[in-house]
């Protein structure tokens, strides 16, 4: 630390003490737990009786000061002295196998990893072999000092991970760096989406600049009414085309998808949605104010041209006001209810039902304004045409449930069978309807098979909102099996199938930009948590397409595959990064990711095709000095075992969060090819994400729907 930097931590940190010690000055064991968050008590103890140099059972400042001014400003011998005395729990000057066995249960604790005592035995024996290189049956300072030079990376975060203890907030230095909305980069990875911004924006301009000369001879609030209309003409239509998703999937598959942003179909559908609430408003409140004007002509009173058909105004009888009043409420109640707020907290039932309202708002379009219907007849015949296709679809082929397992953090898995007549790409979606949960409601979710797999496909639906969490209890609670299946018998005889429940009804499939990945080449696939989804299917067919290319040597056990570059796939590497919050939620795809591992051959001219990546986010790090000898043991079990202890695949299981600029420079500088990442998870993260994707100048695709 700088002067400076050591100044503020010293006051940042008596500061700490101070809110921590209250009234007497000293801080006790439950002070000392509080302030260091800790899980287990073990390491709060072992930290605790280091600092209280003089045994006083309390922790003075000065005493807390003199220690962490040791491990920050310290040698590194110094510090790996503070973790040797963390370890040498009985301070004999050495560390046994017992002790080593209670400190790695509690790294184990720490970290919510949940093993067998049998691999914690292995864990144990591995790292204290290793250790202990005399044989002596012990492990002293200079042993310890020895096998952690063997781990670089792990002296290098030993000598911060003291520091992150109590290190204090960064400074609120303002720095004079360029808004990332002004930079280069941002405008070349979202150049699509800004050309079509700027050309819809110039579009409503000239649209409505349009309409205001052309009613010049009413004054300036019935101009600026006009205008707005003429707007709300175009924008209550395009809303519309922005939600035919079978005409989006068609047109993602063709040139178009290089010029407009379709994956980015739904933020266009809430921008114009917006749109229409502020052409509305304005609309609105213009004729109000040409209402003003008109009542000095002493005709009607205000309340007569809002609320009754008495002026004549509109073309069909005069209705024009009435509808305009209906309609505004109707525009303000569909935006409230589509916010963030409503539809994730608990009452999706709202936000449907109130969406529903776009019929009536067509119909009242339609009698409020004379020119609407010529804007919205061929898009609104297209849309007619979707939901006929739509039903017809869904009808053709039902869609049985034959299989449900209920995973790890609620999580179902739905395995239903699969008709002929369902053809999907890896990546898309369905929106389905189970009436046994709900009979009104629809809701869209990825399928996780492979289109390769033809008798079923799978859905993991993860228990987030009120459907969810309904599905997930349906299933679980077994005194429903029995009725579910009286209901369904006779149906089910007539078809000779073993069917669990009865159909459940779709919309779909359609695309996402996921069909993006097989046209990259080189794809970056980050799932968090049940985000892996769409990916499933990805990696599921890729797995397929390697099966039929894979090869055997007659004479020996060697095998490799064909180079899978084709005309419908250019990809020529694919990394796949897996974020999860616990040791559990690796259970849901862990036997896919297992047979992905295990057909792909080991030997490639040009290195490995697919390489995956697990973070474990509730595991410390290798910074936290808690962690050290966890992760060094399950380092070298793994080197031993040749596979992860947390998940059984080959791929060791990364402790913490991902450091997204080492992991992005690491891929480019694999040169495999333009890099396009795709993302599918929480939103708060995308943003993360897709800055570093702006600043290595990667392609970012979201999953929206």
């Amino acid at each position: 630390m700088s002067v400076d930097e050591d100044a503020r931590w010293l006051e940042w940190v008596t500061k700490q003490f101070e809110s921590i010690a209250g009234d007497d000055k000293e801080i006790n064991l439950n002070e000392f737990k509080t302030a260091l968050k800790v899980r287990e008590s073990f390491f709060a103890e072992r930290f605790f009786s280091l600092f209280d140099s003089d045994s006083s059972g309390s922790i003075s400042l000065e005493e807390l000061l003199k220690a962490l001014n040791l491990l920050i400003h310290g040698n590194e011998t110094d510090k790996l002295r503070f973790l040797f005395q963390v370890y040498d729990v009985d301070g004999s000057g050495s560390i046994d196998p017992d002790e080593l066995k209670t400190v790695l249960k509690s790294c184990l604790c720490e970290s919510a990893i949940s093993l067998p005592e049998e691999k914690l035995d292995d864990l144990t024996l591995v790292l204290f072999e290793s250790a202990d290189k005399d044989n002596s049956g012990s492990i002293t300072f200079e042993e310890l000092k020895a096998e952690l030079e063997n781990f670089p990376e792990v002296m290098e975060n030993l000598t911060i991970s003291a520091a992150n203890w109590l290190k204090p907030p960064d400074a609120d230095q303002k720095k004079n760096k360029t808004p990332r909305y002004l930079t280069l980069t941002y405008w070349q990875n979202n150049s699509r989406k800004l050309l079509f911004l700027c050309s819809y924006a110039l579009l409503n301009l000239l649209l409505f600049i349009g309409a205001v000369l052309h009613h010049s001879y009413g004054g300036g609030w019935f101009m600026l009414a006009k205008g707005c209309g003429q707007c709300l003409n175009f924008n209550c239509t395009f809303i519309v085309v922005l939600m035919l998703r079978r005409c989006l999937t068609w047109l993602r598959a063709t040139w178009v998808v290089r010029v407009l942003p379709l994956d980015q179909n739904i933020l266009l559908h809430q921008i114009v949605g917006y749109a229409i609430l502020c052409f509305t408003v304005v609309h609105t409140a213009a004729h109000v104010a040409n209402f003003g004007v008109l009542l000095l002509k002493g005709e009607f009173g205000l309340w007569e041209y809002l609320l009754t058909t008495r002026p004549g105004i509109g073309w069909v009888k005069g209705t024009a006001s009435l509808t305009g009043v209906v309609l505004q409420l109707l525009v303000f109640l569909m935006v409230f209810c589509s916010s963030t707020f409503v539809r994730r907290s608990g009452h999706f039932e709202v936000f449907y039902w109130t969406h529903l309202s776009y019929i009536w708002v067509w119909i009242l379009l339609i009698i409020h304004c004379a020119n609407f219907w010529k804007w919205f007849v061929v898009p609104g015949l297209v849309f007619l045409l979707e939901k006929i296709i739509g039903v017809a679809v869904s009808r053709m082929g039902g869609l049985y449930i034959v299989e449900v397992n209920l995973l790890p953090s609620k999580v179902t898995h739905l395995v239903i069978r699969r008709p002929q007549v369902f053809h999907f790409k890896p990546g898309d979606y369905i929106y389905i309807n189970i009436p046994e949960i709900a009979k009104y409601e629809w809701h869209p979710f990825t399928i996780s098979s492979a289109p390769e797999q033809s008798e079923t496909l799978w859905l993991h639906v993860r228990s987030m909102g009120q459907w969810t969490n309904r599905l997930y209890e349906y299933f679980r609670q077994p005194e429903s099996q029995m009725f579910r299946q009286k209901i369904l018998s006779s149906n089910l005889r007539k078809q000779g199938k073993d069917v669990l429940l009865r159909f459940l009804r779709n919309y779909g499939p359609y695309g996402t930009p996921t069909r993006q990945i097989f046209a990259s080449e080189h794809a970056v696939l980050i799932g968090a948590g049940i985000g892996i989804t769409p990916f499933a299917s990805i990696l599921q067919s890729i797995m397929y397409r390697y099966h039929m290319r894979k090869h055997n040597c007659p004479s020996c056990s060697y095998s490799w595959c064909e180079n899978i570059k084709d005309n419908d796939m250019k990809l020529r590497k694919v990394d796949f990064i897996w974020i999860n919050r616990d040791q559990k939620s690796f259970e849901w795809f862990v036997s896919l990711l297992t047979k992905l591992e295990l057909e792909q051959a080991d030997e490639e001219p040009d290195g490995r095709f697919l390489e995956m990546h697990m973070y474990m986010t509730s595991a410390l790090g290798k910074n936290d000095m808690k962690a050290i000898g966890l992760q060094m043991a399950l380092d070298l079990l793994a080197k031993k075992e040749k596979k992860d202890s947390i998940t059984g695949l080959r791929t060791r299981t990364q402790p913490g969060r991902p450091q997204w600029e080492k992991v992005f420079q690491k891929l480019s500088e694999e040169n495999k090819g333009k890099v396009h990442v795709f993302y599918c998870g929480a939103p708060s993260l995308a943003k993360a994400i897709k800055h570093q994707c702006e600043r290595f100048g990667f392609k970012f695709y979201k999953e929206n729907f």
